[in-house]
């Protein structure tokens, strides 16, 4: 008798580590499947993907909604940002390589419309909080939206 209790005892505790072992190998692999976040306007034949991890969860749950802010604010502050960006991706002795991979090619003149304003807006938004970093521009290092 005393050894079936031992048995259910050691098996209860098997089968809860097993499952919690199981749950965490489970998240991780849905934390490292994050899509992608495809910036793009068609007629002008544009587009940026973002790979960054997390970046997805911040503008679903963090950015404030689309029409929050207007699209002349959103091509202000990129403007900005991306002359900043682009300095650091030009100097990568001075500033981590792989924080800033790319150059921006975004052109003041051109009208990228909406959509891909406040998704570059956001992405540098979410860059700064998650880098520690400022580009600038007037905007607080712990600023969240």
């Amino acid at each position: 008798m005393k050894f079936f209790k031992y048995f259910l005892f050691l098996l209860f505790f098997s089968l809860i580590y097993i499952n919690c072992k199981s749950l965490t190998y489970d998240s991780k692999i849905k934390a490292d499947k994050e899509e992608p976040v495809v910036i793009a306007n068609d007629s002008l034949a544009y587009e940026i993907i973002i790979i960054d991890p997390g970046f997805t969860n911040f503008l679903n749950a963090t950015a404030q909604p689309e029409g929050f802010y207007s699209q002349k604010y959103l091509e202000s502050r990129n403007r900005a940002w991306v002359l900043t960006w682009n300095e650091r991706a030009r100097n990568p002795l001075q500033f981590n390589p792989t924080i800033y991979e790319n150059i921006i090619d975004y052109q003041p003149t051109i009208d990228y419309g909406y959509e891909v304003n406040y998704k570059l807006f956001n992405y540098f938004l979410f860059a700064q909080k998650k880098y520690k970093m400022s580009l600038g521009g007037g905007f607080r290092t712990n600023r969240i939206n």
